[in-house]
C-alpha cells in the first residue's frame, strides 16, 4: 500500500505521514523544505520517498505527477496550502496567485490525473483534499484564502458524486477542520482566537473518517456544530460574525 501526501514538512500533513507509517503504508512526500523532509524520511519506520517540489508553480505540479503516476499509489492526500492576513486591497498580489495556485491550481491538477489512474485499479483507493472550516462562508480578512477552500470544498463534493455515479472504486473526501495547531498562523501572520484543534488528532481522525467512506470531514464537537447553524444566519449576519473573530486575530 502506497500514499502521496503533498504539504507533509509540518503540521497535519506531517502527522498523516506518521500516522500513515503506523499502518505500514510506504510514503511519498513532498514539500519545499528538504531538511524537514528528511528528518522525517529517517524518523518513519516505513520506506519513505521524498520529492522537494514548489506546488505553486503549475510545472512542477505535473512534473510531481510525472514522477509518480507509475508508483501504484492507493491513497492521495492534497494537503498543502496557504494562507494570508488583511484587506484584499492591502495583501501582496504575487502572495494572492501564490495561494491561489497552491490551494486550488496544484490540488485540482493532481486530483483529476490521479483520479483518471485510480479509476483503473480494481482495489478501493482514496483521494483525501484538505479544505477548511473557511470553505462554508465568505471570510473578511482572509478573502483569498477562504474562496479557495470554497472552491477545493466544492470540488471534492462534486467528484464524490461523479465517482459514486461510475460505481467507481475510488473513494473521494474532503476534510474542513477548524482551528489547528500547525504553522499555518505564521505562514498567515496571524494568531488564532480560539483553541485549536492538535495536528496529531486531526490527522488520526481524518485518515480514519476517510477509511471510512466519510464524503464530508468535520473534525470537533464545536465545528460541526457551527456548521450545522450557519445555515439559519443570514449572509450579512455571517459576513459581520466573520469579520469580527478575523479582527480579533492579531496581525504579527
Amino acid at each position: 500500500m502506497k500514499a502521496l501526501i503533498t504539504g507533509a514538512s509540518s503540521g497535519i500533513g506531517l502527522d498523516m505521514a506518521r500516522y500513515l507509517a503506523t499502518l505500514k503504508y510506504e510514503l511519498i512526500l513532498v514539500a519545499r523544505n528538504k531538511e524537514k523532509l528528511e528528518q522525517l524520511q529517517e524518523e518513519l519506520p516505513t520506506k519513505v520517498t521524498i520529492i522537494l517540489a514548489d506546488l505553486s508553480i503549475e510545472q512542477k505540479v505535473k512534473e510531481l505527477y510525472a514522477l509518480t503516476k507509475k508508483e501504484n499509489i492507493d491513497v492521495l492526500i492534497n494537503n498543502a496550502g496557504l494562507g494570508d492576513f488583511g484587506y484584499l486591497t492591502d495583501t501582496d498580489i504575487n502572495k494572492d496567485l501564490e495561494l491561489i495556485n497552491t490551494n486550488i491550481k496544484a490540488v485540482h491538477i493532481l486530483t483529476k490525473y490521479f483520479v483518471k489512474e485510480m479509476e483503473k485499479k480494481k482495489e478501493k483507493t482514496y483521494i483525501l483534499n484538505v479544505a477548511s472550516s473557511a470553505a462554508f462562508q465568505p471570510g473578511p480578512l482572509m478573502s483569498t484564502y477562504y474562496a479557495t477552500k470554497s472552491y477545493v470544498y466544492q470540488l471534492t463534493e462534486a467528484l464524490y458524486y461523479e465517482e459514486k455515479k461510475k460505481n467507481s472504486n475510488v473513494h473521494i473526501s474532503v476534510l474542513c477542520p477548524g482551528p489547528v495547531d500547525t504553522n499555518f498562523n505564521d505562514v498567515a501572520h496571524v494568531q488564532f482566537s480560539v483553541k485549536p484543534l492538535s495536528s496529531s488528532y486531526v490527522a488520526k481522525y481524518a485518515i480514519d473518517k476517510m477509511f471510512k467512506e466519510k464524503m464530508l470531514i468535520i473534525p470537533g464537537f464545536k465545528m460541526k456544530l457551527a456548521k450545522f447553524f450557519s445555515r439559519f444566519v443570514s449572509d450579512k449576519a455571517m459576513l459581520r460574525m466573520i469579520y469580527k473573530i478575523q479582527k480579533r486575530k492579531t496581525s504579527k
